[in-house]
C-alpha cells in the first residue's frame, strides 16, 4: 500500500531587514556615505511649509525654515537646497514630504520639477516616530524630526504616478460620490417640507423619487384639499398636458389619500416654496450625476477592470469607483498586494464556544490564538 505524502505548508520567509522594504535607503547611503547623503524633511500646511536638511546621521545642515507656498518661494527653496548640496558636498539627496491631504502636492511638484526624488511619509508613521521622542509635544520642528526618523527607517515611499486615464476616472468617481451624498441630504430636507405641505402623501408610492405622478402632484398642489377638488379626472387631464402617463388606480389612491389626509402646517405655502427650490436642486444634481456616469462608463471600458462586470452583482459605477481608487493594475504584482493596500486582514475564526452570556472567538494569528470576548 503506497503511503500518501502529506503536503507541508511553506514557511514564510523571514525578512532580510527590519526596515520598510519599499523605502529602504541603505544601499544608496553606503554608496554615497552617510555624511554625504542628504534628507530634506518637509512638514506641509495649507499656506506654508516648514522644511530642513539633514545628513543620514541626523546632523542638521540647514535649520528649519517656513516658506510660503508660491513660485518665488519654491524657487528660493530649491536654490537653498542646491547651495547646501555644494557646501556640504552631498552626493545623493531625497526629499521626504509628509502627506497632508492635498497640501503636500504643490511642494512635491516643485521639488520633482527641480529633479529631486520625492518620497511620501504617511502621518501615521510620523506620529509613531514622534511620540516616543517627544510625547505630548506636537510642533512643526518635532514633526520634522519624526519625518526624518521615518525616512531613514524606510517609511518614506515613492508613489507610482497615475496615468491620465486613471486620474480622470478617480476624480470623476469621487465627484459623483460627493454629488450622491449631497442629493441624499437634499432629499431628506425635501421630504420634511413636503410632509408639512402634504402630510403622508409620499407613503402612497413605493419609490416616491422615481414616481413622475407623485413628484408632479407634490410640486403643483400645496394642500390636500386641492388634490381632492381636482379629483381623478382633473389630475389625469393635468398630467396628460404635462406629458406624464399615469394609471387610474394610482390617481384614485392619491384622491383617497387627500380625503383622509391630516391638516397641513400653518405656513404650508412657505414650506411649498422651499420645497420647490430644493426639488430644483435635486433635479439638477440628478442630471449632473447621470452625465458623470456616462463619462465614467466611457473611461472605465478603456481599463482592464472592465472584467469585473462579469461578476454578478457588480455594476459599472461600483467597478469604476474601484478602478479609480486602485489606479493602474500594473502597480500590483499579485492579488495580495491589492488586499494589503485595501487593509484587508484575513481571519480564520474557529467555532464560537458559548460560555454563559458571553462568546469567545479565537483568531488564529501566526500560529497562536488570541481570545476576544464580546457580548
Amino acid at each position: 500500500m503506497a503511503a500518501t505524502a502529506t503536503s507541508k505548508r511553506r514557511r514564510a520567509r523571514r525578512p532580510r531587514g527590519v526596515h520598510k522594504p519599499r523605502g529602504v535607503l541603505h544601499g544608496r547611503v553606503q554608496k554615497a556615505g552617510p555624511e554625504h547623503f542628504g534628507i530634506v524633511c518637509v512638514d506641509c500646511a495649507k499656506a506654508r511649509s516648514k522644511w530642513m536638511i539633514c545628513d543620514f546621521y541626523g546632523r542638521m545642515l540647514l535649520p528649519p525654515e517656513d516658506p510660503v507656498h508660491g513660485r518665488a518661494y519654491f524657487e528660493l527653496a530649491v536654490c537653498r537646497l542646491r547651495e547646501a548640496i555644494d557646501k556640504h558636498r552631498l552626493r545623493d539627496v531625497v526629499v521626504a514630504i509628509e502627506r497632508t491631504g492635498t497640501c503636500h502636492l504643490p511642494v512635491k511638484r516643485a521639488f520633482s520639477a527641480a529633479g529631486f526624488e520625492c518620497r511620501i511619509v504617511h502621518p501615521f508613521a510620523t506620529k509613531q516616530f514622534r511620540q516616543p521622542a517627544d510625547p505630548g509635544n506636537k510642533t512643526d520642528e518635532t514633526d520634522l524630526s519624526a519625518i526624518f526618523r521615518a525616512a531613514t527607517c524606510g517609511f518614506g515611499l515613492i508613489e507610482p504616478p497615475l496615468d491620465p486615464l486613471s486620474e480622470h476616472l478617480r476624480l470623476l468617481a469621487r465627484h459623483r460620490r460627493d454629488l450622491v451624498q449631497k442629493r441624499s441630504a437634499v432629499c431628506c430636507q425635501l421630504r420634511e417640507h413636503w410632509e408639512a405641505t402634504l402630510p403622508g402623501f409620499a407613503s402612497c408610492f413605493d419609490e416616491f423619487w422615481d414616481s413622475a405622478v407623485g413628484l408632479y402632484v407634490a410640486r403643483h398642489f400645496h394642500h390636500p384639499e386641492a388634490v381632492r377638488e381636482a379629483g381623478v379626472e382633473g389630475l389625469a387631464s393635468r398630467l396628460k398636458e404635462a406629458g406624464h402617463r399615469c394609471s387610474k388606480p394610482t390617481l384614485q389612491r392619491c384622491v383617497s389619500w387627500a380625503a383622509n389626509a391630516a391638516s397641513p402646517a400653518e405656513a404650508a405655502a412657505v414650506h411649498h416654496r422651499i420645497a420647490l427650490a430644493l426639488d430644483d436642486d435635486r433635479r439638477a444634481k440628478t442630471e449632473q450625476i447621470q452625465a458623470l456616469e456616462r463619462d465614467i462608463a466611457g473611461l472605465f471600458v478603456q481599463t482592464p477592470y472592465v472584467l469585473l462586470l462579469s461578476i454578478p452583482g457588480i455594476n459599472v459605477v461600483t467597478a469604476a469607483e474601484f478602478a479609480g481608487e486602485m489606479g493602474p493594475i500594473s502597480h500590483y504584482a499579485h492579488a495580495k498586494a491589492i488586499t494589503g493596500r485595501a487593509g484587508i486582514v484575513r481571519k480564520f475564526p474557529l467555532a464560537p464556544a458559548p460560555i454563559g452570556p458571553f462568546i469567545v472567538e479565537i483568531e488564529r494569528t501566526g500560529g497562536r490564538g488570541r481570545p476576544q470576548i464580546g457580548d
